[in-house]
């Protein structure tokens, strides 16, 4: 599903009326391919923080260049900046002094991460300092153009160390559709993250669950998992049991087809994974449907099926997986919600309510959990898949265009997003909503 707008724009005559009228002009973003380098090109450092000087040793862990100073003419792929030493607002100004020389010697395509300490933490000046960075990168984001991505990672200190993961994701075309986002590492305790042999399969040797797994994003989480070495279990309902049992035989996968709502699915989901793979490492609660009417008409059934499938499922199974023992130390749970449970959305007051309960469910769980098992989420904009297909032309139109990279995402980005939480080292990313939507022009 190809975005004719966008291949428009790349003709003659495309390239005339987006000059001269100021539409939207969105640049093909690179993503991932297995086996590539994470980052082609240089990361510019800089900042006197806590991190600053043990940032070059962080990057080289993950084959990632980087240069502490900018040579006449250099070009960089990517730009990393301390801001932990930043306590007073007054001291605000080191961003324009980091930032304003370099901006014009990006590559396309290029990733900016700033670092900061949780505002939650502190007080004082240096709180309200801290907390003056999410205004600047989310600004940011909206202005760097050419395909770019800007961040703000927060790190508790203590938490140094247990940033590699975030920042490998962060500066790679992984996190292509990711932007303006805020990420908090080591904030519900945890501050450390064990050592990785091989980052470019952090998840051999475990298994992971990913419900409505047959198609769409499902298929997308099941495939970059696997790509990262986990042993995949699918789920979904027995309608789609074809497609299941067809990629999780080409994944070397195993299938369960069940409907999530089914009384008895969370105690049959723990049986199978308990008897057949010792546990579960990481699970994805990714099924999810609509059933969209504006509320005052709104039936019984559309509302408890959204509300059923979406959230009380997720809760149930997250439960009894937790109660029974079934996943295992340093495990991830992770949620997918929606960019409309954070902005609604027109007639999905349904589906709206449940996405924001995905993100209640990590609020409620980020600080019980034990055992080093993390939970997140992640809230997909307008992705383009199958589902989104079928909208209208006008309102896929404006829904692809209304956020700082002019165009929807794809499956692949939040199955990304989803494989950097479930990384081994990012058990000190914990509670965290991670919005795939090319950063939200509105309402986020």
């Amino acid at each position: 599903m190809s975005d004719r707008y966008q291949g428009f724009t790349q003709t003659p005559i495309g390239k005339l009326l987006v000059k001269n009228l100021s539409l939207p002009a969105p640049m093909k973003l690179e993503r991932y391919v297995d086996g590539a380098p994470l980052v082609d090109g240089t990361v510019l450092v800089g900042g006197r923080g806590r991190l600053a000087e043990s940032l070059p040793g962080l990057l080289d862990t993950l084959g990632i260049a980087s240069a502490e100073a900018a040579g006449d003419g250099e070009r960089f792929k990517g730009l990393v900046f301390d801001a932990t030493g930043i306590t007073t607002s007054a001291d605000l100004v080191a961003l324009r002094d980091f930032f304003t020389p370099v901006m014009r010697s990006l590559e396309s395509c290029p990733r900016v991460v700033v670092l900061g300490t949780p505002p939650e933490l502190l007080e004082g000046p240096e709180r309200v300092a801290q907390r003056a960075l999410e205004g600047f990168t989310r600004s940011l984001g909206k202005e760097i153009g050419r395909g770019g991505t800007v961040q703000l990672v927060y790190v508790a200190e203590g938490a140094e160390g247990a940033a590699t993961s975030t920042l490998g994701f962060l500066l790679s075309p992984k996190s292509a559709y990711v932007s303006g986002q805020v990420v908090r590492i080591g904030a519900h305790g945890t501050t450390d993250a064990p050592e990785v042999t091989d980052w470019t399969r952090p998840l051999t040797g475990k298994v992971a669950l990913v419900t409505g797994a047959s198609r769409g994003i499902g298929e997308q989480i099941a495939r970059v998992l696997h790509r990262d070495g986990a042993t995949v279990v699918g789920v979904d309902v027995p309608q789609a049991a074809s497609e299941l049992q067809s990629l999780m035989k080409e994944l070397d996968g195993d299938w369960l087809t069940l409907d999530i709502t089914g009384k008895d699915a969370p105690q049959r989901i723990a049986h199978h994974l308990k008897e057949k793979h010792g546990g579960v490492d990481v699970v994805v609660h990714n099924a999810g449907i609509t059933r969209d009417k504006k509320l005052a008409n709104m039936d019984e059934p559309r509302w408890e099926s959204v509300i059923a499938v979406n959230l009380t499922a997720p809760e149930l199974i997250t439960r009894e997986l937790i109660d029974q023992g079934v996943v295992n130390k340093g495990g991830s749970i992770v949620g997918v919600a929606s960019i409309a449970g954070i902005a609604g959305n027109v007639g999905q007051t349904n589906y709206a309510a449940s996405k924001a309960g995905v993100i209640g469910f990590v609020d409620s769980l980020a600080d019980e959990l034990t055992d080093g098992i993390t939970i997140n989420a992640v809230a997909p904009g307008f992705i383009i898949t199958q589902m989104t297909a079928a909208v209208p032309f006008a309102t896929r139109e404006v829904g692809q265009r209304l956020n700082a990279m002019s165009q929807g995402g794809l499956p692949v980005d939040v199955a990304e997003t989803i494989a950097w939480y479930a990384n081994p080292a990012s058990t000190a990313v914990n509670g965290n909503v991670v919005r795939v939507c090319g950063q939200m022009m509105l309402g986020a």
